[in-house]
């Protein structure tokens, strides 16, 4: 029999076909390794066309995995942020609920205490009404007894007022004679007039001139001023002095000043003028509400002298003076004095222009401030008004006419002289009509004057 694999190899049409075998075979298989092994030529542009499409897919694969790398760490960062913002909105709600009962238990609290202080409140309130009531109570029994009292028990205002000045009286211990008037018996309603004890304020700037005398001729130590420089630099600081609108203390004490300092400490003659300038700079601060500038009294020396110059000259004066600039004044003792003989505002004015005129002559300044002041009024009362020396001027001023007159005839000498003078800063100043025109009245060429600068004349 024929096996199945004999059946297959029979060839049906008959034809023969080789059989299955090693050697048929063999050939087969060295061809087939021929054909793998045998080289194939490709062109040289296909080659490099190859490599570019290998090269783009390459690109392209790894700009698709760069892609699919930052998506997966965009959605990583979003879920982490999401994730974060859950957790801060949890943690507001929480707050918030925490607060909110926070405030509710506040609310409560502030309701409770409310309630109490209202009820307080209205505890307070019926106490009150209770005391006020009671207080009425008082009240009007106290008004009921007042109105049952005489009125002879009370003092009257008026009574009170009359029996001030007789207090006054018993508190000071200057007695006033009986024949002198009583100047400051109005004014003790006035604080600032301080008339309880004005007449020891004068006492004691009377002793107190005595403390800072101005020498008999003291311009003998200096080598090179004389009193005709001296003069000049008043009457410039008159000048000064008007065209700054300053106080009349303003220009005594920077007289005072001046002399006090020339009969201490030489000066040359070029800084005579610093020590003018500096003095009206000094009594300016110590006087004056609003002192000018020292860019002024620099500028009013033509720039002679710096701020430093002017700084530097204060220092030395203040230290020769020893810091003190409480010197009286003449000024001072003539309102004294025209208070005391209630004289007319233009009597006042003649005998300051005598004042100021003392301040030129160097023969007057070594008497007291009271001295001078005192013999000016005394002069312009003479010429002016027929009243005489009163005993109320001699109580209050503390001279008597015998005691001014050697002043008051240097005073005449010098009125007969100053029209002849070529210092003529204060007659110009007191013919203004503020000033009433003192220095022009008819009354300085009078025979009194003639007769009184005669009597100096033969003296000399």
């Amino acid at each position: 029999m024929q096996t199945i694999s004999n059946q297959e190899n029979e060839n049906l049409i008959g034809i023969k076909r080789p059989l299955r075998n090693a050697v048929v075979r063999k050939p087969l298989r060295g061809l087939e390794n021929a054909s793998k092994n045998a080289v194939t030529k490709v062109p040289l542009k296909e080659k490099s066309q190859n490599v570019m499409l290998k090269e783009s897919f390459k690109v392209k694969d790894s700009i698709k995995e760069n892609a699919r790398a930052r998506e997966k760490e965009n959605r990583t960062k979003i879920t982490v942020k999401e994730k974060e913002n859950i957790k801060i909105k949890n943690s507001f709600k929480e707050k918030d609920v925490k607060t909110r009962i926070a405030v509710k238990e506040k609310d409560g609290v502030v309701a409770k205490n409310v309630r109490e202080e209202k009820s307080k409140l209205k505890v307070d309130k019926e106490k009150d009404t209770i005391k006020v009531k009671t207080f009425l109570k008082v009240k009007d029994q106290e008004i009921k007894v007042l109105e049952d009292v005489k009125a002879e028990e009370f003092l009257n205002i008026q009574e009170i007022k009359n029996a001030l000045p007789a207090i006054i009286d018993t508190l000071s211990p200057i007695k006033i004679p009986d024949n002198v008037e009583r100047i400051d018996e109005d004014d003790y309603e006035n604080p600032q007039l301080v008339s309880c004890y004005i007449n020891e304020i004068y006492i004691y700037l009377r002793y107190s001139e005595t403390l800072f005398p101005i020498h008999y001729h003291f311009l003998d130590i200096q080598p090179e001023v004389t009193p005709k420089m001296r003069a000049i630099l008043v009457d410039w600081i008159v000048q000064v002095h008007v065209r700054f609108h300053l106080l009349p203390e303003t220009l005594f004490m920077t007289i005072s000043i001046i002399d006090r300092f020339l009969q201490i400490d030489e000066v040359k003659r070029t800084f005579l003028q610093l020590v003018g300038v500096t003095a009206l700079f000094i009594a300016s601060k110590y006087e004056e509400m609003y002192a000018p500038d020292i860019s002024d009294f620099v500028f009013i020396t033509d720039n002679t002298y710096t701020k430093s110059d002017i700084l530097n000259m204060e220092k030395l004066i203040l230290k020769n003076l020893d810091f003190n600039l409480s010197k009286p004044l003449p000024i001072q003792f003539l309102r004294r004095a025209s208070k005391a003989g209630s004289v007319e505002p233009e009597v006042h004015a003649l005998a300051k222009y005598f004042l100021e005129l003392s301040q030129l002559d160097y023969e007057l300044v070594h008497y007291f401030p009271s001295t001078l002041a005192a013999a000016s009024l005394f002069l312009s009362l003479k010429l002016t008004t027929k009243n005489p020396w009163s005993e109320t001027l001699v109580f209050y001023s503390g001279y008597t006419e015998d005691d001014v007159l050697p002043v008051v005839k240097r005073l005449c000498k010098i009125i007969k002289d100053v029209e002849l003078s070529n210092l003529q800063a204060i007659p110009a100043k007191y013919s203004n009509g503020k000033l009433l025109r003192v220095s022009t009245l008819p009354e300085l060429k009078s025979s009194i004057v003639h007769d009184y600068a005669k009597l100096t004349l033969k003296k000399n």
